[in-house]
């Protein structure tokens, strides 16, 4: 019993800074401390035939005016376990006897935080630069406190981060098998400066998933790292996007230049909506997905803004206003059960029930409407309602 006994003491003392010699020890506290509270887990003798709720120990001084009744309630034991821990065979105690005082330790929910650090839950708009300023750390500061970070752009929306407000330094999770004495070694540090920076005062108190604070030592290797994935990402989104460009450059290539004669026609008797422009999309299926489709009901002719559109045929305009996807836009009826739409139009130069000419200008290409992706005319053709290829209708 004493040999355990001492041997939890010589450890407590270690972690607490105090002398290693039981006898000094004892002394130090008695005459210095008054009171230390000391959570240890010994082996043998204290604690056999406690109950499983008395399997901590404080070291307690005894006080004038201190008794057994009164201790145990302060700490919620019995008078019967503080006598069976000390040997006791009556009630009697004096003042400046020192006692073990059996009790259950408190357990907290979830993995111990280090004193001084807080947590914060990651919202909408947040960045590691934003969060740090916030919280007057640095990035370097705000990294070392989360080293299982694995973006410095990307933190997931809801993420739980440690915030260190206090003492600046890595904050690490305790493994199964490691104690203080392993992370002072590991990080160069006194352990008693590592035990009071957690607020500990027995190395037994920490368990595997705690967090342990290292005082002043900064996580520059993981933030090295983190630097070079941001590096690597940004190179590979600046090769993404480089690509895309040049992919479009030849797209575009390959899209048809129409320049022709205004006033020419067709066999159908309809012309070319523009006098030149460049045909950016065709009639039918494609990738892009508009209003829940990807079915593309006209061709898209772009050509700078303000260029005049033209009446494809004669016909009554029988519509000239606003649609939501088609932005300002004109219907012409034809007769015949056939009808051209000019759509995404920057102005409108006709008005509803105005009889116009094949040739004559009615509007002006824009890029108006939610459909409309960059500056062009939509051009339909509907017969019957229902829409056709455009380029069967024209020259």
């Amino acid at each position: 019993m004493a040999r355990a006994k001492w041997r939890n003491l010589f450890l407590a003392g270690v972690v607490a800074g105090l002398p290693f010699s039981p006898k000094a020890f004892f002394d130090q506290l008695a005459a210095d401390l008054g009171q230390v509270e000391v959570v240890l887990e010994p082996e043998a003798d204290p604690l056999a035939g406690l109950r499983a709720a008395e399997k901590a120990l404080a070291l307690h001084t005894v006080r004038p005016g201190d008794a057994l009744a009164a201790l145990a309630a302060a700490y919620g034991t019995s008078v019967e376990a503080i006598k069976k821990a000390n040997g006791l065979k009556t009630w009697r105690i004096q003042p400046g006897q020192t006692l073990w005082i059996p009790y259950q330790a408190k357990t907290e929910d979830g993995p111990r935080l280090p004193p001084g650090v807080r947590r914060y839950v990651v919202q909408k708009g947040d960045t590691l630069e934003r969060i740090a300023k916030r919280f007057e750390l640095s990035v370097l500061e705000l990294v070392s406190a989360n080293p299982t970070l694995r973006s410095l752009d990307r933190i997931p929306l809801g993420a739980t981060l440690l915030i260190p407000e206090e003492e600046k330094g890595r904050i690490v999770a305790l493994t199964p098998g490691t104690s203080l004495f392993d992370l002072a070694k590991r990080y160069g540090l006194e352990v008693g400066t590592l035990a009071q920076a957690n607020g500990v005062k027995s190395p037994l108190e920490l368990k595997a998933g705690d967090l342990v604070l290292i005082p002043g030592v900064l996580a520059e290797d993981v933030y090295a790292k983190l630097e070079k994935k941001r590096e690597e990402e940004r190179r590979l989104a600046a090769e993404r996007r480089r690509r895309l460009r040049a992919e479009r450059a030849r797209k575009q290539a390959r899209l048809k230049q129409v320049s022709y004669r205004p006033g020419k026609a067709s066999l159908k008797g309809f012309q070319w909506p523009l006098s030149r422009f460049r045909i950016t999309s065709y009639y039918g299926y494609r990738r892009l997905w508009v209003a829940g489709s990807n079915f593309h009901n006209g061709i898209d002719l772009a050509a700078p803004a303000g260029t005049p559109v033209y009446a494809a045929k004669s016909g009554r305009v029988i519509f000239a206003g606003w649609g939501y996807y088609y932005g300002r836009y004109i219907r012409v009826d034809h007769g015949g059960g056939v009808e051209t739409r000019y759509a995404h139009l920057s102005r409108i130069a006709v008005r509803p029930g105005q009889y116009v000419k094949r040739g004559q200008v009615i509007g002006y290409v824009g890029a108006s409407g939610r459909g409309a992706y960059g500056v062009h005319l939509h051009f339909e053709i509907r017969v019957g309602g229902r829409t056709v290829n455009p380029r069967t209708y024209l020259p």
